[in-house]
């Protein structure tokens, strides 16, 4: 087993969810795997105060991206300021991850939401940016104006704003 595969990894810190928070990412995202399952010992009970063979963190790869899932406590809890952007090139794409991670989640408004879990996604159509580069500041602006108003993204109005249908 390789330890430390890629320079940086997210790490992201659960109460008592962390196997189950991976299992349901790995049902989420196609080609995805649980790598590695590390429990806690009886060594530093008095610090970590968990119970010797429950799941301390579960290391699992998205696309090849690797996380690691640590049962940490509930002193804290995810917030908006970190988020995953999920790139999708169709409408099937962006419909299948929104109704996913948003099962006993919440909406956001722009492609934005939270799982079940307080995670934060944003679920992003490529041709979206795109459009957003466009030279022509008008069609950007139309964009715009266009997905402000949408919760998730809907790539055939994005593509009726930027030609100015």
């Amino acid at each position: 087993m390789q330890i430390a595969a890629q320079k940086i990894s997210p790490c992201l810190w659960f109460d008592t969810e962390a196997e189950e928070a991976a299992n349901f990412y790995i049902g989420v995202f196609a080609n995805s795997r649980i790598c590695h399952i590390a429990r806690y010992e009886n060594a530093g009970q008095e610090k970590h105060g968990k119970e010797a063979g429950s799941v301390m963190v579960v290391e699992f790869d998205l696309f090849g991206q690797k996380f690691v899932a640590l049962n940490g406590g509930p002193r804290f809890k995810f917030n908006e300021a970190v988020s995953f952007q999920v790139y999708c090139e169709t409408q099937a794409e962006v419909d299948h991850f929104w109704s996913r991670l948003t099962q006993h989640g919440e909406e956001g408004h722009c492609g934005w939401l939270k799982d079940k879990y307080g995670l934060s996604w944003q679920i992003i159509p490529t041709v979206l940016l795109q459009m957003m580069i466009d030279p022509d500041p008008k069609k950007s602006e139309r964009v715009m104006k266009a997905f402000l108003s949408m919760k998730k993204f809907d790539i055939a109005a994005l593509e009726r704003a930027y030609e100015g249908a």
